[in-house]
C-alpha cells in the first residue's frame, strides 16, 4: 500500500498525540474531518494502522526482566509448540526464524529466579529440543514505527 505525505502526516499525529480527538487532528493538518476519517479508514483496511489501544509496560506490570529465547524445536512440531507458547503469560510476542532457532520468543519475568521458571516450562513443552537465552541489559532503540513511515512518505511523495 503507497502512504503518501498526508498518510504520513496523519501517522505521526496518531503515534505523537494518540488521545486527541478525530475532529483536533482534522483541525491540526487542514483538511476536513471526512477527509481525515476516510484516510483513517484506507489505513485500517489496508493494515497500516493494526491497532489503537494503550502501549503496556511490563516493567511497570512488575516484570522488568526481558530476556529472548530462542527454541529449536523437534521437525514437524513448530505449530504445536506454537500453539503451547500461548499459554505461557510470561511470552509477549513468538516468530518463527531463520538460523540457529525454531523459534525465537520475547519473555518477561519478576526476576531472574522467574526467568529461570519461565525457561523450565518451556523446556518441557513437547518438542522443545533446546532453548538459548540472552537477557537484554538496557534498551537502546525502543519500539518505534515512525522513522520508517516517514522514510516511505518521503519517497511516495503525493499530497500533503
Amino acid at each position: 500500500m503507497a502512504v503518501d505525505n498526508l498518510d504520513t502526516r496523519i501517522l505521526r499525529l496518531l503515534i505523537e498525540q494518540p488521545r486527541t480527538s478525530v475532529r483536533e487532528y482534522a483541525r491540526v493538518l487542514g483538511i476536513a474531518r471526512g477527509t481525515l476519517q476516510a484516510r483513517l479508514d484506507r489505513l485500517e483496511r489496508d493494515g497500516v494502522i493494526t491497532g489503537t489501544g494503550p502501549s503496556l509496560s511490563p516493567a511497570a506490570l512488575g516484570h522488568p526482566v526481558l530476556a529472548f529465547v530462542h527454541l529449536e524445536v523437534t521437525q514437524g512440531h513448530l505449530d504445536e509448540v506454537g500453539e503451547a507458547l500461548s499459554a505461557v503469560p510470561e511470552i509477549i510476542e513468538a516468530f518463527s526464524t531463520t538460523g540457529g532457532g525454531d523459534l525465537l520468543t520475547r519473555v518477561v519475568a519478576r526476576d531472574n529466579g522467574h526467568l529461570e521458571d519461565v525457561i523450565q516450562r518451556l523446556i518441557q513443552l513437547p518438542g522443545v529440543v533446546r532453548t538459548r537465552t540472552e537477557v537484554a541489559l538496557r534498551e537502546r532503540v525502543p519500539h518505534r514505527v515512525l522513522p520508517l513511515v516517514e522514510a516511505v512518505g518521503r519517497t511516495a511523495g503525493g499530497p500533503g
